[in-house]
């Protein structure tokens, strides 16, 4: 069985980027246990928007690993590499599981806030990573949009950071 995992992080006031997607505000702070947390993913999924953003400002980011984008625009496949990383659109959640479930991946990283907001939506998120940095923005993307419904989630650790960040990890039920 596939899992689903999210690793991001906002702002004090709950944004995820700021309103043109700019992320520059959080490049500054570690990413602490982010090194880990990626090497123990064995692919990604991510919404048309981050796949667009990553695509152009860093596309080897994610250094080989496989890249499934979910997109009701994009038409469903593989597309070209993004820098070594192989990508493949889905349509929805279901087919990607799919997919992944065949190629045998077990721990998937979701990454973006549509995504990670879908997934919750659905009850596929099993575990969530917030790193809260000290800082502001006003406005921006939302960590958290509109759920179906209340979603619990169970505190695994909580720990800050010498820059004053606070990094608190989540498990779903």
């Amino acid at each position: 069985m596939t899992t689903f995992c999210a690793f991001l992080g906002c702002s004090l006031d709950g944004f995820i980027a700021g309103t043109k997607g700019e992320l520059d505000w959080l490049t500054s702070f570690d990413n602490t246990g982010y090194e880990e947390f990626f090497a123990s993913v064995e692919a990604l999924a991510m919404g048309r928007s981050t796949y667009e953003v990553m695509a152009k400002s860093a596309p080897d980011y994610y250094r080989g690993k496989p890249i499934h984008v979910l997109s009701s625009t994009l038409t469903p496949g593989p597309l070209p590499n993004m820098g070594r990383s192989p990508v493949t659109v889905h349509r929805d959640i279901p087919s990607l599981e799919t997919n992944l479930e065949a190629t045998g991946a077990k721990h998937v990283y979701a990454d973006g806030g549509r995504t990670v907001q879908s997934f919750l939506a659905l009850g596929r998120l099993a575990e969530l990573t917030v790193t809260r940095v000290p800082v502001l923005l006003g406005e921006g993307i939302p960590l958290f949009g509109m759920v179906p419904q209340t979603v619990h989630a169970q505190l695994i650790s909580s720990k800050s950071t010498e820059q004053g960040a606070v990094q608190s990890v989540y498990r779903f039920v």
